[in-house]
């Protein structure tokens, strides 16, 4: 058998990370969360917080902390701020998609791996499912994935537990198991990869976030990248 014959065997569950990854939004994000903590904690303004590789619970509640907002108040304002969060990103699809764009090399892994037997894609973000959506949808993005079947920030505040869900998911809604090598997590940083490790997958990190490549070329994953811009090396790795 070929190369090409065992790429295109090769059996695989690929967690797609969004923000920093698959795609750069542009400020409509960050705003959104920020108007979402403002309004719950009736607040002028909110400390500008870095929120890469963090769930939208955490990053809601660390704002509304750091703001001033009493601890035992928090875990009843979370859900009224991503509720408000979640209707201002919705509003700002057509905004995303004139402010941001798609990484190097994204659609076009994406159409590869989409025409792979035995490949299924979706995400595991620390996005609510409702604002992933919106964000892949923004650039056309959302057909490659099984939206279904993904791990999100509203199935867990802390982001090393989403993998489970989505593995849990793939066996309840597609009667699919995956072994943990067949399994990739695709993310910008080191919180990409401490959740791919505490599920017990493989991990590929690429330097296309907020902070970099050399925020993340050091971390011991299993694959690093500056891109995804050589499709044919990140297949190799992805189903090699």
């Amino acid at each position: 058998m070929t190369g090409q014959g065992q790429e295109a065997a090769a059996r695989r569950l690929i967690l797609w990370d969004v923000d920093g990854t698959l795609v750069s939004c542009g400020p409509s994000g960050r705003e959104a969360l920020e108007a979402g903590a403002r309004l719950a904690g009736r607040l002028d303004a909110v400390p500008h917080l870095p929120m890469g590789g963090k769930t939208d619970p955490q990053i809601i509640g660390e704002m509304l902390l750091a703001a001033g907002v009493a601890r035992a108040d928090i875990d009843a304002l979370v859900p009224v701020a991503l509720a408000e969060a979640e209707r201002a990103l919705a509003g700002w699809r057509e905004r995303m998609g004139r402010e941001g764009h798609v990484h190097p090399g994204v659609r076009r892994l994406l159409d590869e791996l989409a025409g792979r037997d035995g490949v299924r894609q979706t995400l595991l973000t620390g996005n609510l499912a409702v604002n992933a959506a919106v964000k892949v949808g923004a650039f056309g993005l959302d057909g490659f994935f099984d939206l279904p079947i993904g791990a999100y920030g509203d199935d867990h505040e802390e982001r090393e537990r989403l993998v489970p869900v989505a593995l849990r998911r793939a066996g309840e809604l597609r009667g699919e198991a995956y072994l943990p090598e067949q399994v990739w997590v695709i993310g910008d940083t080191a919180r990409d990869l401490a959740c791919a490790r505490a599920g017990g997958v493989r991990c590929l990190i690429v330097g296309t976030g907020h902070d970099g490549f050399g925020a993340v070329r050091d971390l011991e994953a299993d694959a690093v990248m500056e891109d995804l811009g050589d499709t044919a090396r990140v297949l190799k790795v992805l189903l090699g």
